[in-house]
C-alpha cells in the first residue's frame, strides 16, 4: 500500500501540520514516510502546500506531479492540482472559498465544509483538524489512535492543552465529509 497525498490551501489554514499528523501517524505504524512541505515567502495567507507519502515499501522520491488524494482548502489549490488527482482517486475539498467546485467525473469527489463546522463550534484555529477527520473518513489508511499520538508529537507543549478541542473537531469531520461524486 502506497499512498500519495497533496494537502494544499492558503498560510495559516494548518495546511503543513495537518501533513505532519498524518506523517507521524505513519511513522507510529512502522510505515515509511515522507513529508515535503512548500509554501511561499509571505507564508499566512500565501499558498501553502505538502506533499505526504505514507508506504509500506521503501519510497523512491518525494517528488510527485500525480496523486492518490488531493485535500483543497481554497480555489486557487483547486485549480492547480484538480488535474493531478490520478484517476479513480479521490479529491476532498472544505466548500468555503470555493467558487468553482472540482467536475471531474474519473475521481472520487468529497465535500466537508469544515470552516463553517469549526466556526460554529467556536473552534476556528482546528477547521484543518476537521478536514483530517473527513479524510480518515474517506481513507482510513492510519489509526486514530496514532493520529492522537502524531497530534501530541507535532503539537509544541503549550498548546497541549488543546488536544481535547482537537480530537473533538477530528471526530466532528468524520460525521460530516459528504460525497459529491463517487466512482462505482
Amino acid at each position: 500500500m502506497t499512498e500519495e497525498i497533496i494537502i494544499a490551501g492558503f498560510g495559516g489554514q494548518g495546511v503543513l501540520s495537518m501533513g505532519k499528523i498524518l506523517a507521524y501517524s505513519g511513522i507510529m505504524q512502522n510505515q515509511e514516510v515522507s513529508w515535503m512541505p512548500s509554501y511561499g515567502p509571505e507564508m499566512r495567507g500565501g499558498t501553502a502546500n505538502v506533499t505526504v507519502i505514507l508506504s509500506d515499501e521503501r519510497i523512491s522520491s518525494p517528488i510527485l506531479t500525480e496523486y492518490d488524494t488531493a485535500i483543497i482548502l481554497n480555489q486557487q489549490s483547486m485549480d492547480k492540482f484538480e488535474s493531478s488527482v490520478k484517476p479513480g482517486g479521490t479529491l476532498i475539498y472544505d466548500g468555503n472559498g470555493i467558487s468553482s467546485p472540482p467536475e471531474r467525473k474519473d475521481i472520487n469527489i468529497y465535500r466537508i465544509d469544515a470552516a463553517d463546522e469549526a466556526s460554529k463550534m467556536g473552534l476556528t484555529k482546528i477547521f484543518n483538524m476537521i478536514v483530517l477527520g473527513g479524510y480518515l473518513k474517506v481513507k482510513p489508511l492510519v489509526d486514530l489512535k496514532n493520529v492522537i499520538l502524531g497530534l501530541k508529537k507535532s503539537l509544541p507543549d503549550r498548546y497541549h492543552h488543546m488536544i481535547p478541542d482537537n480530537e473533538k473537531a477530528i471526530m466532528r469531520g468524520l460525521e460530516i465529509v459528504e460525497p459529491v461524486h463517487i466512482l462505482n
